[in-house]
This record gives C-alpha cells, structure tokens and sequence, in this order.
C-alpha cells in the first residue's frame, strides 16, 4: 500500500484514484505556496502604547486579572535589536506574553523599533545607558511600583545585563536572562565567534560600507551556521507536514516573524563585534558604556540565566561562565533542551520553559 492509499470496507487496499491525487498534491503545493508567501495573524494580546522616544515604543499588555490578584513587581521584556519583538507573543494559544498575564503578571514590552539611516550611530551606550533607564523609570511611573523584573533575550539580554551593572539601585529586583551573549573567550565552539574572531572579519569597513548593516546579512550569516536545516530541511518538513493544521499554523506564525527582517543599527554592530566579540571586554572588566565603567560584580539583582543547550547562535559557554563574575548571592543556571528561539517560541516551551520561569518569578515578584 503507497502512503496515499485508502482501503475500501473490507479492508484490503484500494488503488487510489490518479485525478484524486492530483487534486490533492495541487491543493498541497497551493498551501505550501500560501504559507511561504504570506503572513499569519501574529501578535494580537491586547496593548497600549504608554512611551515613546525616536524610534523606540513601550507597549502595557491589557491584563485578563484583577489589579488586586496580580504580581506586585512588574514585567519589563526586552527583546534583540535586530528582531522584531512579537515573537514573544506569537500567536493564540502560544504565546509567552498571554501566558505570563494569565498567571498575574503586570507586562510591558520594548519594541526598539527599526533604525533609519539617522539612527545609524545608535550602539548599546544609546540602548543601555540611555533609552533602557527612562524605560524603566516609566515602568515604576505608571505601575506605582518601586522595583521591576527585566527578561532579556539574546541581545536584549546583553542590554540588560549592561543596565543592571550600570544601574543597580534604580530598582531592578531580578534579572532573566536568555540565550544571553556575554562570554566570547571560547573561539573554538564555532559559528559567530569563529567568524568574527578572524583578522579578515572588519566591523568598521561593513558599517563604513552600509551604515546600518542590513537584516538580510544578518539573517543570512545565522542561518549558514545550519545551512542544510535552514535551508532544505525546514521546507522538507513544511511538505511533510503540510495536511497536518496545527503544524502548518505554528510554522506560519514563525516563518512570518522570521521573514520581517530590520537591520541593525551600525554603531551597536560595530561595538558588537569589536568590543564583544573580538576583546570580550565585559568578561575581562574594561568595558565602558556612555563613559561609564560595566562592572558584572555590581549586578544585585536576583537572577535566572535561561540556557539552551542546542543553540548555535549563543552557545552555552558564552552564557553560563558569566555566573561566577555577578554579584548577586541569589542566582540560577537553568538548562532547556533546544535552540536558540525553539526554547521559547518552540512546541516544548509552555511544558517547561515558561512554568520555570514562572515559578521562578513568582516567588520574587511579591
């Protein structure tokens, strides 16, 4: 029996109809053509718009529980600077942010927005010395509340830590960090640090060239560290899964977040490579951000340190060495099995990477 075979009443095999099949592998090739071509209604929890500054947007999501049964301290997430946020909130039913409110958390998210050709000198003096502390100061302003929690992922992790250091009285309470790039003094693990470690790499001619580095470079070095799963493999399954709703509909939200692509703005890029990547500078104690000295020992905030072991965008050396340097007494390494964004946005993460953040947060947010 071929797989497309059917069985007639008795059971035994039934040769399938040829104008059948045909219909159905045209019906198949028009849906895969759909998904790849259009966007998913993604994003859609409720929210308001309570800040902005240039390009930058902070976002109260509308809570489904009463003021008086929520968490005290408020959720502040910040995401990377060359994604766009909403994969946070990906769709009904799958969704980070819809999680969280459900079990009482007051929820604002920074969306730093697209860079224009203005903006190309932004780097993470802009984002952590200046944007992320008036983000803050307008968390506690409309929330009343005197201390905040900051989920960090990916850059937005970086970010986050840098703020943390810089400002450690302003009232962050506790600090979660995913897949969070920190520690580059392991060259041999590959990908990025392998790239960007070598003499021909050049920050400064790629930003001299283009100003801010666009999203497709971007995207396309990510997805050549995998480049027979990005690029054949994702589509293999896509077809082989295509009859199946629930897959194809979780496969569409996320191709339609990965296809908005933004570009980065040059200066963060330039720093990224040069300070971080190359000299690790916020490891060996010599970084500065707006003239200001990054300490790791001056982070007291209590902190859950969210690992994927299978990332290949952040391997886990470059987040979990970077512990032993913080100086809070109250922190945790918490290892999920899965990729860089499948440990979040992925089938597995509402089993168990949201619940531990949860617990997690729970028992410090009151």
């Amino acid at each position: 029996m071929t797989e497309s075979a059917t069985t007639n009443d008795n059971g035994a095999a039934r040769i399938p109809n040829p104008i059948e099949e045909w219909q159905r592998n045209v019906s198949k090739a028009q849906t895969f053509t759909r998904l790849l071509t259009t966007d998913a209604k993604i994003a859609q929890t409720q929210k308001d718009l309570v800040w902005t500054l240039n390009k930058a947007k902070l976002y109260r999501y509308v809570s489904p529980v009463p003021e008086e049964q929520r968490h005290r301290v408020p959720l502040l997430l910040v995401f990377a600077i060359m994604n766009r946020p909403y994969v946070l909130d990906l769709r009904p039913g799958h969704s980070f942010v819809e999680y969280m409110l459900a079990k009482g958390y007051d929820i604002f998210l920074l969306d730093w927005g697209i860079p224009g050709p203005e903006d190309a000198n932004h780097s993470f003096d802009t984002y952590a010395g200046q944007y992320l502390p008036r983000v803050v100061r307008k968390v506690k302003a409309v929330t009343g509340a005197e201390q905040i929690s900051m989920l960090g992922w990916c850059l937005g992790a970086l970010i986050s830590t840098l703020y943390a250091c810089l400002r450690p009285n302003d009232g962050l309470k506790n600090l979660i960090l995913l897949t969070a790039p920190l520690d580059f003094s392991d060259r041999s693990v590959g990908g990025f640090s392998r790239w960007t470690s070598a003499p021909e790499f050049n920050a400064d001619r790629i930003v001299e060239t283009f100003g801010n580095v666009p999203g497709e470079m971007i995207d396309a070095g990510a997805k050549m560290l995998k480049p027979i799963e990005n690029y054949v493999g994702t589509y293999v399954s896509l077809w082989d899964n295509i009859e199946n709703d629930g897959t194809i509909e979780a496969w569409h939200a996320m191709n339609t977040w990965v296809r908005d692509i933004i570009p980065m703005a040059g200066g963060a890029y330039r720093q990224l490579i040069n300070d971080f990547y190359k000299e690790n500078r916020l490891i060996k104690g010599n970084l500065h951000v707006s003239g200001e000295p990054v300490k790791l020992g001056n982070l007291t905030a209590s902190v859950l340190n969210v690992i994927a072991e299978s990332d290949h965008i952040t391997p886990p050396c470059q987040s979990e060495a970077v512990m032993q340097h913080l100086g809070t007494a109250d922190k945790e390494i918490f290892r999920v099995r899965g990729g860089h964004i499948g440990i979040m946005a992925g089938r597995g993460a509402e089993k168990n990477t949201w619940p531990h953040i949860d617990a997690w947060l729970a028992t410090r947010s009151d």
